[in-house]
């Protein structure tokens, strides 16, 4: 049981690691667009990228699948960019007539990528063990508490702007997705392939 709470811990510090800040990037913005209302979906969604990240790590640590670090490292901020962008999107059809597909596509493809971003420290960490499954688990448990607790942050700080100061729903997307892009801009340059 010490080996299962030593790697949820691993996973919460993976996601808040405020150096590394790649995970709080890509959760503020996909969860941006959300309100407490609908904070089901925006859950869901972080979950669906928990299930791909360690599928990625499980492939990866049980040596079916490696992919080119590089390549990956560069692609983390393609995808904070792109769920940034995409929030555009919903402001443009007034929110709530935009659909749910796009978004469980993208975030399943995205948590992929992030994941295998992940999975060479997760190899090393895991050289020693026999059993993967329960890193894995434990990992992913440690993933999904963090990204819950970083979502409700955001849904707390959207309610705060919208509710309290009064600032338009709208307004607040597009802002908050234009800092994100500002933040992932620098990694985005950083990790760009030579």
């Amino acid at each position: 049981m010490q080996e299962f709470w030593f790697y949820i811990k691993l996973g919460l510090d993976h996601v808040l690691d405020f150096g590394a800040y790649d995970h709080i990037l890509f959760l503020s913005a996909l969860a941006i667009p959300f309100t407490f209302v609908n904070w089901k979906r925006v859950v869901v969604l972080a979950t669906i990228f928990t299930v791909a990240h360690c599928t990625s790590l499980g492939l990866s640590a049980f040596g079916v699948l490696t992919v080119d670090v590089g390549l990956i490292e560069f692609l983390i901020p393609v995808t904070i960019l792109l769920t940034a962008f995409f929030n555009f999107i919903y402001v443009k059809n007034e929110i709530r007539s935009t659909g749910m597909t796009l978004h469980i596509v993208a975030t399943t493809f995205f948590g992929l990528i992030h994941g295998f971003g992940f999975s060479n420290y997760f190899n090393l960490m895991m050289a020693e063990e026999e059993n993967k499954v329960v890193p894995l688990l434990g990992f992913a448990t440690g993933i999904e508490f963090s990204q819950v607790a970083i979502i409700l942050v955001i849904l707390a700080l959207a309610f705060l702007v919208q509710d309290v100061f009064k600032i338009k729903r709208t307004i607040f997307i597009v802002l908050a997705s234009i800092l994100v892009i500002c933040f992932t801009i620098p990694l985005l340059i950083a990790t760009f392939p030579q």
